[in-house]
C-alpha cells in the first residue's frame, strides 16, 4: 500500500507539471505567444509523459495486485 501511495503521488505531480496543449482560452486570445516558449519545454515534457506513461501502468498493476492479494 506504501509503494500504491508513492506512486500515486508521483502520477498525481507528473500530471500537474505538464503543459497544456491548447492553453486554454488564454491561448486563444494571446495568439501564438506561447509557441515561442515551446520549443524550450519539448525534452522536460517529453520526459514528464514518460514518467505519466509508466506511473499510470505502475498505479493500475499495483491496484490489480492488491485487489488479488485480498
Amino acid at each position: 500500500m506504501v509503494i500504491q501511495v508513492i506512486v500515486c503521488i508521483v502520477l498525481i505531480g507528473s500530471v500537474l507539471f505538464q503543459s497544456g496543449k491548447g492553453e486554454g482560452l488564454s491561448g486563444a486570445i494571446s495568439g501564438g505567444g506561447a509557441q515561442l516558449w515551446a520549443k524550450q519545454n519539448r525534452g522536460f515534457d517529453a520526459l514528464l509523459s514518460k514518467v505519466t506513461k509508466i506511473t499510470a501502468f505502475l498505479f493500475v498493476a499495483i491496484a490489480i495486485a492488491l485487489v488479488a492479494i485480498q
